[in-house]
């Protein structure tokens, strides 16, 4: 799956189009690497997001195309 869609599907930013601008601009690194919004993630895969000042860090945990929105903080953990 697409970097953008899981950060729109897992709820860790809202709108697409919010986690495509965030992946151009080079706020958004997966296992370590400056990340674009094409990306293919899969389980396993660490990604950091830069939001100002704070870094958020989350594992992926599962990839899935449709989600509840309750359910959608069991797509990842956050990682220290």
């Amino acid at each position: 799956m697409r970097l953008d869609k899981y950060l729109k599907i897992s709820r860790i930013i809202k709108r697409r189009t919010v986690a495509n601008e965030a992946c151009d601009s080079g706020r958004v690194m997966v296992n370590g690497k400056v990340a674009k919004a094409g990306l293919e993630v899969k389980e396993g895969d660490i990604v950091e997001i830069k939001f100002g000042n704070n870094t958020t860090k989350i594992q992926i945990l599962s990839v899935k195309e449709q989600i509840k929105k309750e359910e959608a903080s069991t797509l990842y953990k956050s990682v220290e």
